[in-house]
């Protein structure tokens, strides 16, 4: 197999968690498929954010040589080995307790990685534990050069991650898996971020992440609604199977509108700058998603659909990745405000 067909295939399963049947698996392919990176877009946002959150209050308050790039590329690193982590530790202890099997709809729209033969289930826990002490590395290291308070939030985020399939807890089971996510794509991730990067941490950070990790928590959410009937079967009480289908699909709906309404709340109060109003050009897609929430699923994909039976997960995804991209641009937006003109008055980014 030549790079050219090897570098197709990586776009491929980055993009779907997949890869098509007549193409040729390669080494690289495998891995991806077993981390499952067509979803690390919501890791990378969410380190970004606490990243330009610290550059932004290190330009306000003229502490800019404060600012750690090299802490910030390391996190960052960090944050995404922890995603696959998880992805990993989700598909080891669901296949462990027979949840996962090959009529499940896990192995239905990517493969599984043991169930598909990837990897053995006793390769896939070696990783985990590999990817763990990894971590723990990280935390350790930041732990005694920043703040002890990174190994608080680093355990917390590993064990949440972890336990939530992990026995005994299984939070997805007890209809706190999407809270758990809403924690850990949010406070913990952007928090963590910008500590490690600027070496404090202030209750406005904690507000500022609300409003991306509750787009994270919609995509959990879709998922679940799109699982439902199966999980029922199962007796995994997500939070959709708690609720119902109706009433969570209107939860999401107001989940993401609630996105734009918390921006618009923390540029008025002054926590943020005017930067991330662009965040508003999304509204469009909420709507188009809002407008596919309404409607019933439909019997058969639409052609060329990659990641059959999911639904729901998909257009909360879509409409993740445009709002997380937008608020993310704002920031820059208003860094490069601070930067140029940090005098102008209507530039009203944190301070204390």
């Amino acid at each position: 197999m030549n790079f050219t067909s090897k570098f197709r295939n990586w776009r491929e399963v980055i993009a779907t968690c997949n890869l098509s049947e007549e193409q040729e698996m390669d080494f690289i392919s495998k891995w991806l498929i077993i981390i499952r990176p067509c979803v690390f877009s919501m890791t990378f946002y969410s380190g970004v954010i606490g990243g330009f959150l610290a550059l932004e209050y290190a330009l306000k308050n003229n502490m800019l040589p404060s600012f750690n790039w090299i802490h910030f590329l390391i996190v960052i690193i960090g944050l995404l080995i922890a995603h696959a982590t998880s992805n990993m530790a989700n598909d080891y202890f669901d296949a462990e307790s027979g949840l996962d099997t090959n009529e499940y709809v896990r192995a239905a729209y990517a493969p599984h990685p043991i169930l598909s033969g990837l990897i053995s289930k006793s390769g896939l826990a070696r990783t985990i534990v590999i990817s763990v002490l990894i971590l723990l590395a990280i935390t350790v290291y930041f732990t005694i050069v920043v703040d002890p308070l990174v190994l608080v939030i680093g355990l917390l985020g590993i064990i949440i991650s972890i336990f939530y399939v992990a026995p005994p807890i299984r939070l997805k089971s007890k209809g706190l898996g999407e809270f758990a996510v809403f924690l850990v794509w949010g406070p913990f991730m952007i928090g963590i971020t910008y500590l490690v990067t600027i070496g404090d941490l202030s209750p406005e950070i904690i507000i500022l992440s609300l409003p991306y990790a509750i787009t994270v928590m919609t995509v959990l959410i879709g998922k679940h609604v799109d699982k439902i009937e199966a999980d029922k079967k199962k007796g995994i009480h997500t939070l959709p199977v708690i609720i119902g289908e109706n009433a969570a699909k209107w939860l999401n709906i107001f989940l993401m509108f609630s996105f734009y309404v918390l921006v618009v709340g923390s540029v008025l109060l002054g926590l943020i700058g005017i930067g991330v109003l662009i965040s508003l050009i999304g509204i469009y897609r909420f709507f188009i998603v809002t407008r596919i929430y309404m409607q019933p699923k439909p019997r058969t994909p639409p052609p060329n659909y990659p990641v059959w039976p999911l639904w729901y997960v998909s257009h909360a995804f879509w409409h993740n990745k445009l709002a997380g991209g937008l608020f993310v641009l704002g920031l820059l937006i208003n860094v490069l405000l601070l930067a140029l003109a940090p005098n102008l008055a209507f530039i009203n980014i944190i301070s204390r």
